[in-house]
């Protein structure tokens, strides 16, 4: 398979990249400095796009790929972002100029439905979390309206905390529905987990959270 992994600079998207070569997939990294990927690989070609610019720049990076994954992230802080919604839905149309059926993004625990959340953690915890990344958990839940109101087989993947720490190489899964205990997941799981729910068409135009 070809897939386009955009924010491949990012943490989570350097390591989508590559476990997907690992995997013998051929990648287009697509980033705004195409100079910061650092990784070579006979099947791999890198391309210069802003995701919020949007236009043929984006679409020419798509080029032959068979699906996207968005390792897109918004710098953590209070400030307003639409860093999801509005590179979501340029990602979209690039998408239908080429053809391309099936996109993954990253998402968050907290931007999913909390009414069956535990009482500590939905009474305690999430206050406190929206005080510091409220702003992007609002945006998340655009993007996944987006997804939602679109033609596209998606998957959004929400985490929640992300630990720099080794891969331990599983991870347990839900879909459209909480997931007891799910406190954390280090990044390269993460990325394994973007990559895996491309192929399960069981998880396609669902909301999936992904833990330890």
């Amino acid at each position: 398979m070809k897939i386009a992994v955009v924010g491949a600079t990012g943490r989570t998207g350097a390591l989508v990249v590559e476990q997907a070569l690992a995997r013998g997939h051929r990648v287009t990294a697509v980033a705004r400095r195409p100079e910061a990927v650092t990784t070579r690989h006979d099947n791999l070609e890198v391309a210069r796009a802003d995701v919020l610019a949007g236009g043929d720049q984006l679409a020419s990076a798509f080029a032959g790929a068979e699906a996207v994954v968005s390792g897109l992230g918004a710098e953590a802080g209070r400030k307003p972002t639409t860093v999801y919604s509005i590179g979501t839905r340029n990602m979209l149309t690039a998408m239908r100029v080429g053809g391309i059926g099936t996109i993954a993004v990253i998402s968050a625990t907290p931007a999913g439905p909390r009414g069956e959340l535990p009482f500590v953690q939905r009474r305690v915890m999430m206050p406190v979390l929206d005080r510091f990344f409220g702003q992007a958990y609002a945006d998340m839940r655009r993007m996944e309206e987006i997804l939602r109101a679109s033609d596209a087989d998606w998957i959004s993947v929400r985490p929640p905390r992300l630990l720099a720490r080794p891969a331990t190489g599983a991870y347990r899964l839900a879909a459209e529905a909480p997931l007891p205990k799910a406190r954390s997941i280090t990044y390269p799981d993460l990325a394994t987990a973007l990559l895996d729910v491309l192929d399960r068409h069981d998880l396609h135009r669902k909301a999936v959270t992904v833990a330890q």
